[in-house]
């Protein structure tokens, strides 16, 4: 199944367009990516894994996605010159790396995207993830960020091999 996220803030789910949240500096062409332009990639993404806040979900979401919990010292690396850049590793880092254990609640639920992952590229983008909306759906860093509901419900119909597409219209 091919999930889409528009440009304009809505996402195709299941016939019904609830709103999403792109870069808060818009869309870009992937080839034009570069790390902390807060854009989102233009392009077709496969979901590779799910991680989820196991005090918030105890059983895990529904999915048929491979899944871990994640823990309070996983990290993802958003540094380019580091030999790990856009790879998961385990805080504290020597360098740069966003915690993936947070307090504000956006990360319960986070789909792990295939984007600049096979091989990271060092300055084209990492941690492009979907991950659940703050109120108001504010722009994000990059990522595809969707209602907890919402996320729940793309998770429940997502099969391995399933992608997100982000386009500009």
């Amino acid at each position: 199944m091919l999930f889409r996220a528009f440009a304009d803030g809505r996402f195709a789910l299941n016939g019904q367009t609830p709103r999403c949240a792109l870069g808060k500096s818009g869309v870009i062409a992937a080839a034009d990516k570069r790390e902390g332009d807060n854009r989102s990639p233009l392009g077709t993404w496969p979901m590779r894994e799910v991680w989820y806040r196991p005090d918030v979900y105890p059983d895990g979401p529904v999915t048929a996605l491979p899944k871990r919990a994640t823990r309070p010292e996983d990290g993802w690396c958003d540094a380019p010159g580091d030999p790990n850049y856009n790879r998961p590793v385990v805080l504290p880092y020597p360098a740069s790396a966003e915690r993936m254990w947070r307090d504000d609640a956006v990360y319960d639920l986070v789909v792990i995207l295939g984007h600049n992952d096979d091989p990271p590229v060092p300055g084209l983008g990492s941690a492009i993830f979907m991950h659940l909306a703050r109120e108001g759906y504010p722009g994000t860093e990059g990522c595809v960020a969707l209602a907890r509901e919402d996320l729940e419900a793309v998770l429940a119909l997502a099969r391995p091999g399933d992608a997100v597409e982000i386009v500009a219209a």
